[in-house]
């Protein structure tokens, strides 16, 4: 296995155009490395290669075409050398209900969040086994430990894509290649106001929201700690993942989460906007 300076290695990432992948990509750059980003949006994803210089490069990507893999996969290649690290970002949610959403609304997510992901992960898997090295971070969600009302899907989908994850991880433990998942919890990104505009998402609003930079400060130090996995924020996120083991205690809990979250919901809607918005 050949040794990788932590330093400048060729990254690729996943749903960069934005949000929590834009920022990964950025402070990737300001470390030295060279970033392929890539989106499902061609037009703001090569723009946003442009605002961050010759370090990068930029393709459109829908994570669920096998295809579209190997063409990220060998774009970077073309510009850059070999993917040595892979952080799949791309996501989607859908607001509401279970019973709310269209059959192809629960699909999207399954195939964008979790199919689209695996169809990532294999890309990489039998790339980067054959170049002897690679590491892949997975960005998952904290909603893989604790369901939540108005995101069924979704957390069902990030359930998913952690046992996948470790799964294939615990499969190639004798291989050269390294794995992290980390789970964010709720972020100032686009998706934020996408909840805000739907009360049976209010849960999103019980605890504190996160910057994408501040996501992006573990995804980028992952490349060269490699931890197994990382949650946000450190002492709470180990309390949300334990009281996930318990369903009786998520079913007392999670609706005074929610409460909380309609309160400070409501705040939020009536309070002068002097930023820019969230998630």
């Amino acid at each position: 296995m050949r040794h990788i300076s932590d330093r400048g290695q060729v990254i690729l990432v996943t749903g960069a155009a934005n949000g929590i992948g834009a920022a990964v990509a950025e402070l990737a750059v300001t470390r030295g490395h060279r970033v392929m980003l890539t989106d499902v949006d061609e037009e703001a994803v090569l723009a946003r290669a442009r605002e961050l210089g010759p370090r990068t490069a930029a393709c459109a990507l829908d994570i669920r075409s096998t295809e579209g893999w190997s063409t990220a996969f060998e774009a970077a290649e073309a510009a850059f050398g070999v993917v040595d690290v892979l952080v799949n970002n791309a996501g989607i949610t859908h607001t509401g209900h279970a019973r709310d959403l269209s059959p192809q609304q629960h699909r999207d997510i399954v195939e964008i969040n979790l199919l689209g992901t695996i169809t990532g992960v294999c890309t990489a898997l039998e790339r980067m086994t054959a170049q002897g090295h690679g590491h892949i971070i997975n960005v998952c969600s904290m909603t893989s430990f604790l369901p939540l009302p108005g995101y069924a899907t979704y957390c069902g989908s990030k359930y998913g894509l952690r046992a996948f994850h470790h799964s294939v991880a615990i499969e190639e433990r004798d291989g050269p290649l390294d794995f992290t998942i980390i789970h964010p919890p709720s972020t100032r990104t686009g998706m934020l106001d996408q909840e805000m505009a739907d009360p049976s998402c209010a849960i999103s609003f019980a605890e504190k929201s996160y910057a994408p930079e501040q996501i992006a400060e573990a995804v980028v130090g992952a490349v060269t700690t490699k931890p197994v996995e990382v949650v946000f924020p450190p002492l709470a996120g180990r309390v949300q993942r334990i009281a996930g083991v318990f369903p009786r205690l998520m079913r007392r809990v999670i609706p005074m989460a929610e409460a909380k979250g309609l309160r400070q919901r409501e705040k939020l809607l009536t309070a002068p906007r002097t930023g820019p918005s969230a998630k």
